[in-house]
């Protein structure tokens, strides 16, 4: 396996192992992203009833379909396709893409996924010589439109390499056929794609320059913690000997690649013969993400069947997972006083540098980290950012909130946080929209079909401010993110004195609709609340 499809699926190592039960579940645990917390009581969130997809080169085996499968796998698998088709019995299967559904749907005491009660969607793609770009687009859309339809996020642990692209020059522009294909089902599906980051292999950098969904890189543990990007990762600029090839697997122009970080050295899960392999690799970090997914759509369902309060059917928005994941994510460790928001862990870059020694920190045309993006997947703070629930700017909203919304050019919205937030004390804001791609749909099915290709209509450009709650000029914002190239402005920095505080969403400038969607989601400590 490792011969064939390492160059498709990243620098993946494979060693054969036998762990302990306590070894087996730390990438979910306290150590890892917290999502064994929410699969305990009270929270009682496994992903129920929740449909996540899987796109790869291969496919998980299924028992009772495939011989293989026969040791009865803990994997609940809801359907398994060949491309856009059923799948024949046996054939495609592949132990990479075992071990990524394990991640996500795993059942085994000993080995839990993150969301294990999920319903998982997988299609294989198959061999490149037989396809590419373009069946990976049928595959991506199949399985957006299973589970009538309702697929809240995609994982893709795989990607085309750009010698096989048949652009001239091709580069890492968002332009390629399975970029734009990712961006209009995004939009399209409403379904959030994660894809696994780059490795410096020269092999897989398409779709990682999409713009609508997540791209990760993953970290190894520091004194039994995931803490740290690791060496593989590429997320920094090259220098020195392998530039030419390790470059082309960086975004051109200034937008950064990386928007989360999660557990990826040293995993252990079963592959399809059942042997528990220990691996490594951003193809184990993403399923983390894809799978704390649906441990927050089957709370937010839960609150739509309860009809609670300060919720909506805007809470299945792929805006608003997009928005609560990146910015509940970990960057520097609470102290206990609640300053910097009750985070668990400080993120370090390959050099061990946190977030304030960040450009993204520094500059507010940077809105994320080259190695780590916003920081660290925590999935239990991304429930608690989840749960505050939904406010509109048309009131005082909670010092912890969401919200989906439309905002008209020219226009902005402002979210007063009712109560007073501590001098000293750190904000965290995340806005996210899409990059609005359309379909060339020649034969007007609205599907995409083998020989249809896409049209990028360009990037809006909405901007985000920190304020003081009676000030309307931005030149006197606290902070700001004014990304120009980014559809993600993510600010975190300090108040500087207490007091009251506004965020404003502002959208100056239209390079398509005059109306703009967008996900938004901020975290602040009150007064009170750090006072307690």
């Amino acid at each position: 396996m490792k011969k064939s499809i390492t160059w498709l699926v990243g620098s993946l190592s494979i060693i054969e192992v036998m762990v302990s039960v306590r070894a087996l579940g730390n990438s979910i645990g306290e150590a890892g992203i917290n999502a064994e917390k929410l699969h305990q009581d009270p929270y009682n969130l496994t992903g129920h009833k929740i449909a996540i997809g899987q796109v790869e080169i291969g496919r998980p085996g299924r028992f009772g379909f495939d011989k293989i499968a026969a040791w009865n796998p803990k994997v609940n698998l809801a359907g398994v396709y060949f491309r856009n088709s059923i799948v024949k019995p046996n054939s495609n299967l592949d132990n990479h893409a075992a071990m990524v559904a394990t991640v996500m749907v795993s059942r085994d005491k000993r080995l839990p996924g993150v969301a294990p009660r999920a319903r998982l969607y997988a299609s294989a793609v198959g061999a490149l010589k037989r396809g590419g770009q373009p069946e990976e687009c049928l595959a991506s859309q199949h399985i957006a439109q299973q589970n009538s339809g309702d697929v809240r996020a995609i994982n893709f642990s795989f990607g085309e390499s750009l010698q096989q692209d048949p652009r001239k020059n091709a580069r890492l522009d968002g332009n390629a056929l399975l970029t734009q294909c990712i961006d209009w089902s995004a939009r399209v599906h409403d379904v959030l794609y994660v894809i696994a980051g780059n490795q410096g292999g020269g092999g897989i950098p398409i779709p990682t320059d999409h713009y609508n969904g997540i791209t990760t890189a993953y970290t190894t543990k520091q004194k039994g913690k995931f803490t740290k990007v690791d060496f593989a990762n590429l997320s920094a600029f090259p220098v020195g000997i392998g530039r030419r090839l390790i470059k082309r697997e960086i975004n051109t122009g200034l937008r950064r690649a990386v928007s989360l970080v999660a557990p990826g050295n040293k995993i252990a899960l079963y592959d399809l013969s059942g042997k528990i392999n220990e691996v490594s690799g951003t193809s184990f970090a993403a399923p983390h993400i894809t799978a704390s997914v649906a441990l927050l759509q089957e709370f937010g369902d839960r609150q739509l069947r309860e009809k609670q309060t300060n919720w909506s059917l805007d809470s299945r928005r792929h805006q608003v997972m997009k928005a609560v994941l990146l910015n509940s994510a970990d960057k520097l460790q609470d102290h206990g006083d609640g300053l910097l928001l009750g985070m668990v862990r400080t993120v370090l870059s390959k050099k061990n540098q946190n977030w304030l020694k960040s450009d993204a920190y520094r500059d507010p045309k940077t809105p994320l980290d080259m190695e780590m993006g916003t920081g660290h997947l925590n999935a239990f703070r991304a429930y608690q950012q989840f749960s505050a629930g939904q406010w509109k700017p048309d009131k005082a909203v909670s010092s912890l909130g969401w919200n989906y919304d439309t905002i008209t050019y020219n226009q902005h919205h402002d979210y007063v946080i009712k109560n007073p937030l501590g001098q000293g004390s750190y904000v965290a804001v995340t806005l996210v929209w899409d990059r609005h791609v359309e379909l060339n749909d020649t034969n007007r099915n609205q599907r995409y079909n083998l020989g249809e290709t896409f049209r990028d209509r360009g990037l809006n450009n909405l901007d985000l401010y920190l304020m003081s709650a009676t000030d309307k000029n931005t030149a006197k914002s606290i902070c700001s993110s004014i990304s120009k190239v980014d559809n993600i402005e993510h600010i975190f920095c300090p108040v500087p004195s207490t007091g009251l505080y506004k965020v404003r969403v502002q959208y100056p400038q239209p390079l398509n609709q005059q109306k703009q969607t967008y996900g938004l989601a901020w975290w602040t400590a009150s007064l009170a609340s750090f006072l307690q």
